[in-house]
């Protein structure tokens, strides 16, 4: 005869044997490598710019013809920290895809829509890894793991110069920009 097990105990039994969810951490290779998270569409979105240049006008005159849209994610254990508190936890990662737009096709007759995927970027912030607390890297279209830009590159310079919380952006991000002003996290030099 076939013991019935309360249905409670069951459920219990479930409930301690089911693995809770890992957290969205930055994986690297055994040479300091990042590993490409490639679910990173499934973390929070951020905010799109198009067009948006930090560069000459030479560069603003190409992205006129052709902008290219800005797609900005953060891992969801990131984005609830910075709901709480408005600063960005310790393996907070950023992803930035940069696809390029077009004007006509199907039966869009006016504006912009995004297409492939022509860059893919990581921002980290590992402390115990990166001297300077964040990290940059830059994945070509088909690598698995990038390599760390080096510090002289343009991105730390710019990102610590202004960067609106903790080297970020978030003065082009709608939603969290009153949180960081609410928790008194935002510089205001970034405006």
């Amino acid at each position: 005869m076939i013991k019935k097990i309360p249905l409670a105990l069951f459920f219990l039994f479930t409930t301690l044997n089911a693995q809770p969810a890992l957290a969205e951490e930055p994986r690297y290779t055994g040479d300091g490598q990042l590993v490409r998270p490639d679910n990173y569409r499934e973390w929070i979105f951020l905010s799109s710019g198009l067009g948006m240049t930090y560069s000459s006008v030479e560069a603003i005159a190409n992205t006129v013809s052709t902008p290219r849209f800005d797609n900005v994610f953060v891992t969801p254990e990131a984005y609830r920290a910075f709901l709480k508190t408005g600063a960005w936890p310790e393996k907070t990662m950023f992803a930035l895809e940069v696809r390029s737009s077009v004007s006509k096709g199907s039966i869009n007759k006016g504006g912009r829509y995004q297409e492939e995927v022509v860059a893919l970027e990581i921002e980290v912030k590992d402390q115990s890894r990166f001297p300077n607390k964040w990290a940059y890297f830059d994945f070509p279209a088909s690598a698995r793991s990038a390599k760390p830009l080096p510090a002289t590159a343009s991105c730390h310079a710019c990102h610590s110069s202004n960067g609106a919380v903790d080297n970020t952006f978030v003065q082009f991000y709608p939603t969290l920009l009153p949180v960081a002003k609410a928790k008194g996290t935002f510089k205001a030099s970034s405006n």
